[in-house]
């Protein structure tokens, strides 16, 4: 069973695919500056939702580019229920091989796996930049460093992620600036994590005759005691509000 599979089932029920609550996606979008007419480019957008809500409330205009037909159907439904299916449009395609240019911002939520981990991530994001634009990233960090099981049970190698401080290093090697940031926390990551339990145990009961069923009952099993042994104590998360580091002159 492919990953992608796993999580279409397994996030079937969320709006948000990440453990950010929709609270703290509007405040990201109120502490941009988001103003009406402006362009965003959300690579692994998932379905939608920031995209959607942000173009609701704030009047931006964006695409959405993602490798799952299951979660871009979402997000085409989530626009038209919005309103603003006008200014926000998807398009099925590998995020790492995005083509553009002149976005005034550019987002990736949760998924620097396109990039091989957070350099690389955004450096593939830095061209579809304006001068002067936002770059936001989702990026978890330790939040104390994790007993060496850890990295096993999360399946993450040891220099994948860094803690805070570290992760504001990285930033500055790949010569940019923290401008701001929206943390989630232990609830945010029990919401995102738990209701997946529910939704997979439903699935289950509802196809236990499925070829999938046996790989999805290990993955309940794996994710109910990873999140409660380690990821929500060790592993925080946040978005992060970059700009590209201005020249410095003498």
């Amino acid at each position: 069973m492919d990953f992608l599979r796993q999580h279409e089932i397994a996030e079937a029920g969320h709006r948000i695919l990440n453990p950010f609550t929709d609270e703290k996606l509007m405040l990201l979008g109120s502490l941009c500056r988001l103003r009406p007419g402006q362009r965003q480019l959300d690579l692994a957008c998932g379905k939608g939702e920031m995209l959607c809500r942000w173009s609701d409330a704030f009047g931006t205009e964006g695409l959405g580019v993602d490798i799952s037909d299951v979660f871009l159907a979402a997000a085409r439904e989530r626009a038209a229920e919005l309103g603003v299916a006008d200014r926000v449009t998807f398009e099925h395609g590998d995020a790492a091989k995005v083509e553009a240019t002149g976005y005034d911002v550019v987002s990736c939520i949760g998924a620097t796996w396109i990039g091989d981990g957070l350099a690389g991530t955004l450096e593939l994001m830095r061209p579809a930049l304006r001068d002067g634009g936002l770059l936001l990233v989702g990026e978890p960090y330790w939040t104390e460093p994790p007993p060496a099981e850890a990295y096993a049970a999360l399946g993450v190698t040891e220099d994948l992620f860094t803690s805070l401080h570290g992760t504001l290093e990285r930033f500055e090697a790949a010569g940019m600036d923290l401008v701001e940031m929206v943390l989630a926390d232990g609830d945010s990551w029990d919401r995102y994590v738990a209701e997946q339990w529910w939704t997979v145990d439903e699935w289950l009961r509802a196809n236990p005759d499925s070829p999938d069923a046996p790989a999805m009952r290990e993955y309940l099993r794996v994710a109910r005691h990873t999140h409660v042994q380690y990821q929500r104590r060790y592993l925080g998360w946040g978005v992060f509000v970059l700009k590209v580091s201005a020249p410095v002159t003498s």
